[in-house]
């Protein structure tokens, strides 16, 4: 047993580490953007390269949060999960960075317009309530508020799946033209919620 506890002494350590990467990986694209706008490398149209770098950056995020826990499993390392925190609150950050740009920089805090936009355009509507179902998983993702939910939790959390949906099908109809792009994001998203059908037909059941 001692010679096996050695053996899996790495585990932890590289928990840790995956860690570190994560929040190191998702913050040092927010550091090239600042510098990228400060050097004025965002194109003839900065905004709406803001805008879109950041959106692209929630999803890219998203879908990796839903890579951990199949991969988890076909690794047998269950230290991986713990990865699935620190990135749902990472989406939340950039989602957020994502809203926030698009309120300041393109409609300037004019929160006559924003209700307006919300109101008129159905894909603006969409990424609105992925952000509600975000902010509120960031909110629930304290373990205080964790144990106190119980299993309801996971109900609540089980939303991301409906999450990633809406942030491609908000990604799709905000784009003027082009649909290769948003349909490989689409696509790698369903491939992925193909491979946890189980947890998803799980999660259903447990809503009755």
């Amino acid at each position: 047993m001692a010679v096996s506890g050695k053996r899996g002494g790495w585990r932890k350590p590289l928990a840790v580490l995956l860690q570190l990467f994560v929040h190191l990986g998702a913050a040092a694209p927010l550091l090239w953007l600042f510098y990228a706008i400060n050097a004025g490398h965002l194109g003839g149209d900065p905004v709406v390269e803001l805008i879109h770098y950041l959106g692209l950056g929630t999803i890219r995020l998203l879908l990796l949060t839903l890579l951990i826990s199949p991969l988890a499993r076909l690794l047998n390392y269950g230290q991986l999960n713990r990865l699935r925190r620190p990135l749902g609150l990472w989406c939340f950050a950039w989602a957020t960075l994502h809203f926030s740009a698009w309120m300041a920089l393109d409609l300037g805090f004019d929160w006559s317009l924003i209700g307006s936009e919300l109101v008129k355009r159905t894909y603006i509507l969409i990424g609105f309530s992925a952000w509600l179902i975000l902010l509120a998983l960031a909110i629930t993702s304290l373990p205080v508020l964790m144990r106190k939910m119980g299993k309801n939790w996971k109900k609540l959390h089980g939303l991301l799946y409906v999450v990633v949906l809406l942030a491609c099908w908000h990604f799709w109809w905000s784009l003027k033209s082009g649909w290769i792009e948003p349909a490989i994001y689409l696509g790698v998203a369903l491939l992925l919620l193909a491979w946890r059908s189980k947890s998803i037909r799980r999660w259903i059941e447990s809503l009755k």
